[in-house]
Formats: C-alpha cells, sequence, structure tokens
C-alpha cells in the first residue's frame, strides 16, 4: 500500500487540503502539526518564540 503526505499550505484550509487528498485517492491515516520558532533577540539575549505550526497529514491510497 502506498502512502504520501500531505501538507496543509499557508493559504487553504484543513477541509481544502482534504479535499485535494481524496482526489488524489488517498484517505487521511494520521495528523502531524509541528511548531515553527523563530529567534528573537530581546535586551541582548536570544530568545526562541513560537510564530505558527505546519500541519502535515499521512494519507494511504484507496
Amino acid at each position: 500500500m502506498s502512502k504520501k503526505k500531505f501538507e496543509v499550505f499557508e493559504n487553504e484550509s484543513i477541509n481544502d487540503c482534504l479535499d485535494r487528498m481524496k482526489s488524489e485517492g488517498y484517505t487521511p491515516i494520521k495528523r502531524m502539526e509541528e511548531p515553527i520558532f523563530k529567534e528573537v533577540i530581546q535586551n541582548g539575549m536570544k530568545e526562541v518564540e513560537p510564530v505558527g505550526r505546519k500541519i502535515v497529514f499521512e494519507g494511504k491510497q484507496i
């Protein structure tokens, strides 16, 4: 069975991504979220701040 990862792009909703998966013949089996961080210098010290998240679905072919 074939598996493929689908990332939710900035300009699309989760439903848009799921529709894209379905049109390519895949069904979601796993959802993964990864935080996105950026380094910020405050008071001369580097700090890491969360700025968003990346959502990725793993799909299997139907």
